[in-house]
C-alpha cells in the first residue's frame, strides 16, 4: 500500500504559476501582489452530510474546490491558492486518482496553485481552505445592503436542489432536465467573473449554499435592513416545467441551497449596468426584489398581490431544514 507521501507526490503534486513555494515542505510561501488583500476561506465537505458516499469521486473532486472557489467569488475576488486536509476509509488509489482529477479539473478552471495540505486514515472528509485577492477596500460584504437597493439573483437558484430530490425518488425528473439538475448538484459552477465584475456596483454579496431565504437572511442580518421579494420575478418556470410542482419549485429555489449561485444587492442607478453585465457573461441575472427597512423584515409580494412575512428557512448544519 502506498505511504500517505507517496499518494501527495503521485496526485496532488502539480507544478505551480504564482507560489513561491509550494507542496515539499513544512508550509508553503505565496505573495500577493501590490495593493491586494488576502480573501481566506474555508468550507467542509463531510460524507453523509453534504454528499453520499458513493458520490462519483471526480464530481466530489471538482465540488471540493468549487464551493470553496464560490466563497471567494462572493466577496470579489480572485481565487489563486489552495490547500487541502482530508481524512480518508484507505487508500484506495483508483477512487484518490479520480477525486484528484477532478480537484485539479476545478483548479485548473480557475487558475488556483494547490500547495499543500494534509491527509490522514478516518471517516470520509474533505477540508480545502482557499487563498484569493482583492484590491484593498474593494471587497463585497454582507454589511452594504441599504433600503432602496435592488435584490437580484444569478442563473437559476434550485436546480440542485431537484437533482438531489431525484436522486431521493422525491421526484421524476425527464433525461435533459435530471442531467441539468444534476450536473448542478455535482458540478457547481462558480460565478468568478461575475463577482469580479461586480466590483464597483453591489453593495452587498454572498453565494446561495444553504437556500436563498437562508443566505439572504445573513445580508439582512449584516446589514440591519428589511426585503421585500416578488414572486413573479423569481426563476421558477424552469423549475416547475421540470418537476410539475409550483410548491416545490418554489422551495427549491427559495431554500434549496446547493445552487453556488450569487445573491447580491445593488444601487438602482446600477440596474443599466447590471442589464449589460448579464448579456457579456451571458448569464442570466434576476432583479427578484427590493431591500427594504428593517422593521419590515423579509417579505414575499405574492402574485395576486398580496404581502405575506417568511421565515429564513435555509440549511442549518446542527438542526437540518426547517
Amino acid at each position: 500500500m502506498p505511504s500517505e507521501f507517496a499518494l501527495i507526490r503521485r496526485h496532488f503534486t502539480r507544478p505551480a504559476r504564482h507560489t513561491d513555494l509550494a507542496v515539499g515542505d513544512d508550509a508553503a510561501l505565496i505573495r500577493p501582489a501590490a495593493g491586494m488583500q488576502l480573501a481566506i476561506s474555508t468550507d467542509m465537505l463531510v460524507a453523509g452530510t453534504h454528499f453520499f458516499a458513493d458520490t462519483d469521486p471526480a464530481d466530489l473532486g471538482w465540488k471540493t474546490l468549487a464551493v470553496n472557489v464560490s466563497d471567494l467569488a462572493a466577496m470579489g475576488a480572485l481565487p489563486r491558492w489552495v490547500v487541502l486536509a482530508a481524512s480518508l476509509p484507505g487508500a484506495d488509489e483508483n477512487w484518490i486518482a479520480a477525486f484528484a482529477s477532478g480537484f485539479f479539473a476545478c483548479s485548473e478552471a480557475f487558475g488556483i496553485d494547490v500547495i499543500g495540505g494534509d491527509t490522514t486514515r478516518g471517516p470520509l472528509n474533505l477540508c480545502p481552505t482557499i487563498f484569493g485577492e482583492v484590491p484593498v477596500g474593494q471587497a463585497i460584504t454582507r454589511a452594504g445592503a441599504r433600503p432602496g437597493d435592488d435584490l437580484w439573483v444569478s442563473g437559476s437558484p434550485g436546480r440542485a436542489a431537484l437533482g438531489l430530490a431525484h436522486l431521493r425518488s422525491e421526484v421524476r425528473l425527464a433525461p435533459a432536465d435530471r442531467n441539468d439538475c444534476l450536473a448542478a448538484l455535482h458540478r457547481p459552477q462558480p460565478r468568478v467573473e461575475l463577482g469580479l465584475a461586480l466590483r464597483g456596483l453591489a453593495s452587498a454579496m454572498l453565494d446561495v449554499s444553504d437556500g436563498l431565504l437562508g443566505d439572504l437572511d445573513h445580508i439582512l442580518e449584516q446589514s440591519r435592513v428589511g426585503a421585500q421579494i416578488e414572486e413573479a420575478a423569481l426563476p421558477l418556470d424552469p423549475l416547475i416545467a421540470a418537476c410539475g410542482d409550483s410548491a416545490r419549485a418554489f422551495r427549491a429555489c427559495t431554500a434549496g441551497g446547493d445552487d453556488y449561485e450569487l445573491l447580491f444587492t445593488a444601487p438602482l442607478e446600477h440596474r443599466t449596468e447590471i442589464g449589460a453585465l448579464a448579456a457579456r457573461l451571458a448569464l442570466p441575472l434576476h432583479r427578484i426584489g427590493a431591500i427594504t427597512s428593517p422593521e419590515h423584515g423579509l417579505q414575499l409580494h405574492e402574485r395576486d398581490g398580496r404581502l405575506r412575512l417568511l421565515s429564513a428557512s435555509g440549511y442549518d448544519h446542527f438542526g437540518g431544514r426547517p
